[in-house]
């Protein structure tokens, strides 16, 4: 009997140990559930955190782009308050400028169509006159621009023998080329320009020295194209320059005979000129 009961208390103490086992490992179990949930929310903790202060970063430079955005529209708004106390005060003078403004444009406007139909006109000459006088040689004859004006230079070998102011055989019948295009052209004036070296004239009779050559060929020449090619007298000046503008050294014996010429300058006529500037002007005013 005694034998039982001890055996059934043995049994009662194994029994009892193994369940304290089993829920001592349950306990176990859970709390490293509860750590790991544990550490799973500290990890999202952190992040909320971060996020939160990113975010706070976010709102304050929000902040200071809302605060710049109102400074700046009241600067804005205080400017455009004092533009329109301005524009009160001075619209009188602003008008009255705005309207200078609007006149000088015009002027420019009209000047600049003046100065291109004078170039065209003057382009129109120039190609009259190489054309008539394309056959010539380049070294004898030229024809050019110079700040608007046009320039035929005659060498004096094709004009007149040298030393005298009497006309070569070829002279007529340049000068008859010239003649023709210049008489298409009766609203041109023209100056006959007279040109010698710096040898000193040594001719005989009227004439004292290249002063009074240069002018005596230059007379030559005008009156060349009156009597024989018809030209209008009221259109040519007749002018001696000597030896005072050469157009290169004298120097050699071939400088020389480049100085010695008659040019024939196409006179600019500045009435013209300003006519056309004031026909302009009335256009663009509206007026008659």
């Amino acid at each position: 009997m005694k034998k039982a009961m001890l055996i059934g208390a043995t049994m009662a103490i194994v029994f009892s140990s193994c369940v304290s086992k089993k829920k001592f490992a349950a306990i176990e179990a859970k709390e490293k559930e509860t750590k790991d949930l544990l550490n799973t929310a500290t990890v999202k903790l952190n992040d909320c955190l971060e996020d939160k202060a990113g975010t706070t970063s976010r709102v304050k430079a929000l902040e200071d782009q809302i605060s710049t955005l109102k400074n700046t529209n009241a600067a804005l708004l205080n400017n455009v308050g004092n533009l329109a106390t301005l524009s009160t005060k001075e619209a009188e003078n602003l008008e009255k400028s705005l309207e200078s403004i609007k006149e000088k444009d015009l002027q420019i406007r009209t000047m600049n169509e003046a100065i291109n139909k004078k170039d065209s006109v003057t382009l129109a000459l120039v190609t009259s006159l190489k054309g008539a006088l394309g056959n010539l040689d380049d070294e004898d004859i030229e024809v050019n621009v110079e700040k608007g004006v046009v320039y035929v230079s005659i060498s004096d070998k094709l004009l007149f023998k040298s030393g005298s102011f009497s006309v070569t055989k070829r002279a007529k019948e340049v000068l008859g080329k010239v003649a023709k295009v210049v008489n298409d052209k009766p609203d041109i004036e023209f100056l006959v320009e007279g040109h010698t070296d710096n040898v000193p004239y040594k001719g005989n009779g009227s004439l004292k020295d290249n002063w009074d050559l240069s002018v005596k060929r230059a007379t030559t020449v005008v009156r060349i194209l009156q009597d024989e090619f018809k030209v209008e007298p009221k259109r040519m000046t007749a002018a001696g320059r000597s030896y005072y503008v050469p157009i290169t050294d004298n120097a050699t014996p071939e400088n020389r005979a480049r100085n010695r010429r008659t040019r024939i300058v196409v006179l600019p006529k500045l009435d013209q000129f300003y006519n056309m500037i004031e026909d302009g002007m009335k256009k663009a005013s509206g007026g008659n």
